[in-house]
């Protein structure tokens, strides 16, 4: 295993799907020792996700190995009685403790922070919830795409307006953020144990970073203003607006800076005349005639593929985004140059993507492939000093498989 910033760390996740799991994953990136626990036989529900209607079709578990690489799979039945004193050993030994059971189902395996920091005072207890950790909803069950994606108000914001039905999240698209930001609570709680010695709760909730995500729309809210009016193609702006291009692939602008760019792109274009045209040489006059330029704008970009598009803006200089889709990471030089898509050591040559956090002089972990249901539970209770008859027992009971 490749040294890492938190080689040193040894964390438990006893999380199901994606964010509190996905948090751990961001540890294991920089070097941290997880044990992902999972129910015996079924293991972690997010197992079935790639099976539910809508989701693309692939013989591999994409989901699972995106999320739980690197982890070493413990499979404990928490229901047992004998689960616990093995529960209770591991947490004596670990640094940081990732859950986001319902408030129910902590309280009655005791997963609570009350139940489990205890056991460890210097274990930092991680807590993800749906809706926060307290108030009317605290115990509710939710996903990203109901308390991140629809409740925050980011699904009713993207739509043009209010006739057409709100457009469905993609799987994880709420959680993955989250997930940094429980990782970015756990290392704010290590570096106060660093300083104090202690350990303690932290904890975030899809809601919270929901909010945080449509904060611009939310804080305008708070001061009243008015959500009336969705501008529609040909109101936006000629220059932040959306464009096709012949082959069907699609490309937007965000050239805020127009003075400058709208220039250069009449020239690159090889339009250099509508600088003087009395209709596109003010700002103000542009946006007297939005509908016109963007209609001359769409006929001018339908004659070339966006490739020769990105080409020529490249070239110019300016502010552009293609519309891209998930196949065109894998062939993107930028993506590659980045290390974004890092090959799976011992996969023959799969990659998956990277976590968004990196450090000056701290090279990551080499990605570790997923791991089956409880493949390291003997090799995990013989590192905790369970002698090889302890172990039989403790199958043969079913607390651990």
């Amino acid at each position: 295993m490749e040294k890492g910033v938190f080689s040193d760390l040894l964390v438990i996740d006893c999380a199901s799907f994606i964010a509190g799991p996905a948090a751990a994953t961001i540890l294991s990136d920089f070097g941290a020792r997880v044990i992902k626990i999972e129910p015996p036989e079924i293991g972690d529900s997010y197992r079935q996700l790639r099976h539910i209607p809508g989701m693309p079709r692939a013989e591999q578990d994409y989901f699972w190995i995106l999320d739980n690489r690197n982890k070493e799979s413990l499979a404990l039945d928490l229901k047992h009685p004998d689960a616990r004193t093995v529960l209770e050993d591991l947490v004596a030994r670990a640094d940081v403790f990732i859950t986001n059971f319902p408030g129910p189902i902590r309280k009655r395996l005791r997963l609570r922070a009350e139940d489990i920091l205890p056991l460890n005072d210097r274990l930092i207890y991680a807590s993800l919830t749906p809706y926060g950790e307290t108030g009317p909803e605290k115990d509710r069950t939710g996903y990203d795409a109901t308390a991140y994606w629809a409740r925050s108000g980011l699904m009713d914001a993207v739509r043009p307006n209010q006739q057409i039905e709100p457009a469905i999240s993609v799987p994880g698209m709420g959680d993955h953020p989250t997930a940094v930001a429980l990782y970015s609570a756990i290392v704010t709680a290590l570096y106060r144990r660093e300083r104090t010695g202690r350990g303690g709760a932290v904890s975030t909730s899809l809601l919270a970073n929901g909010l945080w995500a449509n904060a611009a729309h939310v804080q305008a809210s708070i001061v009243d203003a008015d959500f009336s009016i969705r501008l529609q193609r040909g109101q936006r702006g000629a220059l932040t607006e959306l464009y096709e291009c012949r082959d069907g692939r699609w490309f937007m602008f965000a050239m805020l800076n127009y003075q400058r760019e709208w220039p250069l792109l009449a020239e690159a274009i090889g339009k250099p005349e509508w600088l003087r045209d009395k209709r596109f040489e003010s700002h103000e006059a542009r946006s007297a005639h939005t509908a016109e330029l963007v209609a001359l704008l769409s006929e001018v970009f339908l004659t070339r593929d966006w490739r020769e598009w990105r080409a020529i803006f490249q070239a110019a200089g300016l502010t552009y985004g293609p519309i891209s889709r998930p196949e065109d990471q894998m062939l993107c030089p930028q993506v590659a140059a980045n290390g974004y898509l890092p090959e799976i050591a011992g996969s023959g040559g799969m990659k998956t993507v990277d976590s968004p956090v990196h450090m000056a002089g701290e090279v990551k972990r080499i990605p570790g492939i997923a791991p089956e249901i409880g493949e390291h539970s003997r090799t995990i209770l013989a590192f905790m000093g369970y002698e090889d008859e302890v172990i039989d027992r403790l199958m043969t009971s079913g607390a651990v498989a």
